[in-house]
């Protein structure tokens, strides 16, 4: 997912706003369990300590889906926005501060959607393909070798 925001971001010419950027953060935080995950399971092998790391990544993947609705709402209009959404934060900071005064700003607001695939945002996609990492973590809690695994019976 972050490839694509950045894939968007750099081929495709669509600055993020403030409320894309906080999406970002719990693919990055779901990153990082995921290589702790790793770690633990060469070290340990526990499958207490997968099952906690698979709740952790599951309440990442929530938190990540609570931002993507708020989003998707903000681009519907049910709600207003956050304060930093047409405040041109999240932008790049200029080396020359100066020179950059004279030129235009570009803020990205949030309540806009860049880009729109079968009527759905790129917040709206967000929401539901972290749903469903959201759904794939919470069962790897309580399955953790797969369905797949054949009983003893």
């Amino acid at each position: 997912m972050l490839a694509i925001a950045h894939g968007f971001e750099r081929f495709g010419g669509l600055a993020p706003c403030a409320l894309c950027l906080h999406q970002r953060e719990a693919y990055w935080i779901a990153a990082a369990i995921a290589a702790l995950a790793l770690v633990a399971r060469r070290m340990d092998g526990s499958e207490m300590a997968n099952r906690a790391l698979n709740l952790l990544l599951a309440f990442a993947f929530i938190g990540g889906a609570m931002v993507a609705g708020f989003h998707m709402g903000v681009e519907y209009k049910w709600w207003p926005g956050l304060a930093s959404c047409t405040a041109g934060s999240g932008g790049a900071v200029p080396t020359d501060l100066l020179g950059s005064l004279s030129q235009p700003m570009n803020v990205v607001a949030c309540d806009e959607a860049a880009w729109i695939f079968l009527g759905l945002s790129m917040a709206g996609w967000n929401l539901l393909i972290s749903l469903k990492l959201t759904i794939y973590s919470g069962l790897s809690v309580f399955y953790p070798r797969g369905f797949t695994e054949k009983s003893d019976d």
